[in-house]
C-alpha cells in the first residue's frame, strides 16, 4: 500500500498527461474545463497531503487517502494505455490517412466522443477489478501423489496465500475467506506467507484473529513467513499468528497425523534460512512430502530433495495486466499448476491483494487441493 502512495513520479506524469489530453478534447467552455481541472487539483492535493504526512497522519486519515489516490493511480494506468492507443491511431492516420472523412471533418466531436469512451471504459475496468477482489474464486485442483500415506488415502487442503490483512483488507474480507474455507470442509489449511500487509497493529485493532479462529480443519492451520512478515513488527506478528490459531512452521517439519510430512520454508528474504536438504535428510521419504514456501524460487532444489508437492504464492500473477506477462519472464512458473521431474507445484495468485483493492486480468483465489495418495499399483486420475 505504501509503495503506491510513494509513486510520486507516476502520479505526476500520468495525471499531467491525462489532464493535458482531456483538456484538449473538451469543448472550450469554462463550464466544462474548470470542473475538469479542479478534479486534478483536488486529487493531486490529496496525494501530496498524504505523501508528506504518510508517517505522521492517523489511520482514520491515511486509509481514505490510500484508497482515493491508489484507485486513481490504477485508473490512470489504464486511461494512459487507452490514450496511447489513440495516439498510435492518430500517428498512423498522419502517415496513411486511414480515418474516414466523417471523423476527420468532425474532429472536435470525435475527440469528445473518445473522451467519454475512455472514461466509461475505465470505469467498467475498475468496477470489474474491484469485483474480482471482493469475490475470490474457489479453485479446485486434483493432485495424485504416487506414495502411500499410512492410514489415509486422500487429503483435502485449502491454500490461502497473500491475504495481506491491513489497511485495505479487514474484517469483511476475513469473514468471507473463512466462510469459503469452511464450506470446503478441509482436513488441513495452509497459509504460504504475506498474511499481514505491513503493521500488525491494524489486524490487532480489527481483531482479525477472531475470524481466523473460526477456521475448521481437523489437522490444523499452518503458515510460513512471506516477505511482508519481515517489513515491520516481526515479533509482534509472530505472537499474533499464535493468537489467531496459526501454527508457524518456518524452517521446520511437522507430521499432522503421522501419515505425511509438511515442511515449512522461511521466506527467501531471510538469507539464513535453512537449506531444504537439512529439513529432509532425516525423513522417511517413502511417505508423501508437502512443502509450503512463499516465493516460487528454486524449483530444482525441491526436485532434487524428493519433494512431492510444493505450494507457493507471492507473485499475485502480476495482479494488474499487463504485469502477468512480466511475471512469466521473472519466474519459472508465476501462476498455476506446474510439474518438474517428479515434483508437482502450485503457485497461487493470492487470496488477497497488494496495494489498492483491484485486480485486472487476474483472480483472487482460495485453492482447494483434492489430494489422492496412490500405491504403485493404483491408477492415477484422468
Amino acid at each position: 500500500m505504501r509503495v503506491f502512495i510513494q509513486s510520486i513520479y507516476g502520479q505526476l506524469l500520468l495525471s499531467l498527461y491525462i489532464c493535458w489530453r482531456g483538456y484538449q478534447a473538451l469543448p472550450p467552455k469554462k463550464s466544462w474545463r474548470i470542473p475538469y481541472l479542479l478534479f486534478f487539483v483536488i486529487e493531486l492535493g490529496i496525494f501530496f497531503f498524504g505523501y508528506i504526512g504518510k508517517d505522521s497522519l492517523p489511520d482514520e486519515v491515511m486509509i481514505p487517502i490510500f484508497y482515493i489516490c491508489n484507485t486513481w493511480y490504477i485508473a490512470s494506468l489504464y486511461i494512459t494505455m487507452m490514450l496511447l492507443c489513440l495516439e498510435a491511431v492518430r500517428f498512423v492516420h498522419k502517415k496513411f490517412n486511414i480515418l474516414p472523412l466523417f471523423v476527420t471533418r468532425n474532429w472536435q466531436t470525435t475527440k469528445l466522443a473518445c473522451f467519454f469512451l475512455v472514461l466509461f471504459a475505465d470505469i467498467a475496468i475498475m468496477y470489474r477489478a474491484n469485483y474480482a477482489v471482493r469475490h475470490p474464486k474457489v479453485q479446485h485442483l486434483y493432485i495424485d501423489i504416487p506414495k502411500q500415506a499410512p492410514g489415509r488415502d486422500s487429503l483435502t487442503v485449502v491454500v490461502m496465500s497473500d491475504m495481506h490483512f491491513g489497511e485495505m483488507i479487514g474484517p469483511s474480507f476475513a469473514r468471507r475467506y473463512v466462510e469459503l474455507t469452511n464450506a470446503q470442509h478441509p482436513d488441513l489449511v495452509l497459509l504460504p506467507g504475506d498474511m499481514i500487509d505491513y503493521e500488525s497493529r491494524i489486524v490487532e485493532e480489527n481483531h482479525i484473529e477472531d475470524y481466523l479462529l473460526q477456521i475448521k480443519a481437523p489437522l490444523g492451520v499452518y503458515g510460513v513467513n512471506g516477505n511482508h512478515e519481515y517489513r515491520a513488527n516481526y515479533h509482534s506478528k509472530q505472537k499474533w499468528f499464535a493468537k489467531a490459531g496459526i501454527t508457524m512452521i518456518n524452517d521446520s517439519v511437522v507430521a499432522p497425523d503421522s501419515s505425511f510430512y509438511l515442511i515449512g520454508r522461511d521466506d527467501f528474504i531471510n538469507k539464513r534460512r535453512k537449506a531444504l536438504h537439512s529439513l529432509t535428510e532425516e525423513l522417511d521419504m517413502s511417505k508423501p512430502v508437502i512443502v509450503i514456501n512463499h516465493q516460487p524460487y528454486s524449483f530444482a532444489e525441491s526436485v532434487l530433495n524428493g519433494v512431492d508437492l510444493e505450494l507457493c504464492g507471492h507473485t499475485h500473477n502480476g495482479q494488474f495486466w499487463p504485469y502477468p506477462l512480466v511475471m512469466k519472464l521473472l519466474y519459472e512458473c508465476p501462476y498455476g499448476y506446474y510439474r518438474k521431474g517428479n515434483t508437482q507445484f502450485y503457485v497461487s495468485s493470492g487470496t488477497g491483494f497488494a496495494g489498492p483493492p483491484y485486480r485486472v486480468g487476474t483472480v483472487s483465489e482460495i485453492v482447494v487441493l483434492h489430494i489422492r495418495f496412490l500405491s504403485n499399483n493404483s491408477k492415477p486420475a484422468v
